[in-house]
């Protein structure tokens, strides 16, 4: 069995029970643990090398996050991923990475425009060398940087209230090589129009973005659930 907690790491002063829920949260949200796949405690303790207890403590956090559902008699299960939670984790975030993108138009600072314009060089790079978790973390990045360019706290807490979904979502849309060589684009023209201060532009480039993400994630999931139908 291939290692699935690559970053399990006992060495650091963390409580073992933080490491073992970073681990655990980490295979999730990376898609080592599928969605549905059952969580067995005695198994994943001896697939790190730790007791069943942190293993049981980091389920029942997850739990909480909403990554992991309690099935009654049956047992702990990864969460799924389904159409209505998409639609609805885009439908929020289209509108918060709108504003976003208009704040940050009006309020970004050259040494921001400076990071955006990195960022999305090393995006191009990743998706040259086929390096998809590169891309992700890149990603992730340039968003926070919009964020932060808002100069809006309370904007930035409530998009990262929802990081894990996102985060779920991100990855799934990532598995596309042709939609990474598309994201370069859409984000350059995002960088663009906030470089001209043009707030209204920015605003609708990045919800264009979003949709296209959306429409990617849902065409993946609808594959995802015809392939599960035909199997039973």
């Amino acid at each position: 069995m291939d290692n699935r907690f690559p970053t399990l790491k006992l060495d650091n002063y963390k409580p073992l029970r933080d490491i073992v829920f970073d681990a655990l949260k980490d295979a999730i949200l990376k898609g080592r643990l599928k969605p549905g796949e059952r969580l067995m405690e005695v198994q994943l303790a001896e697939e790190m090398g730790v007791s069943r207890t942190p293993v049981r403590e980091a389920i029942r956090k997850l739990e909480l996050e909403g990554l992991v559902v309690m099935v009654p008699r049956k047992g702990a299960y990864v969460s799924g991923l389904t159409l209505k939670d998409a639609a609805e984790v885009f439908e929020i975030r289209s509108s918060l990475e709108g504003l976003a993108a208009a704040l940050a138009a009006e309020r970004i600072t050259d040494d921001e425009i400076k990071s955006l314009d990195r960022i999305l060089s090393e995006i191009s790079k990743a998706s040259e060398k086929g390096d998809a978790e590169t891309v992700i973390q890149k990603d992730v990045e340039f968003h926070q940087v919009l964020f932060s360019a808002s100069r809006n706290e309370r904007l930035a807490q409530i998009i990262n209230n929802l990081k894990e979904q996102i985060d779920r979502f991100r990855i799934q849309s990532f598995t596309n090589p042709a939609r990474v060589k598309n994201v370069v684009q859409e984000h350059k023209a995002i960088i663009d129009a906030i470089k001209h201060r043009d707030s209204e532009g920015a605003e609708k480039l990045a919800k264009a973005h979003i949709y296209e993400v959306e429409y990617n994630v849902m065409e993946m999931l609808r594959k995802q659930m015809s392939f599960r139908e035909e199997l039973l």
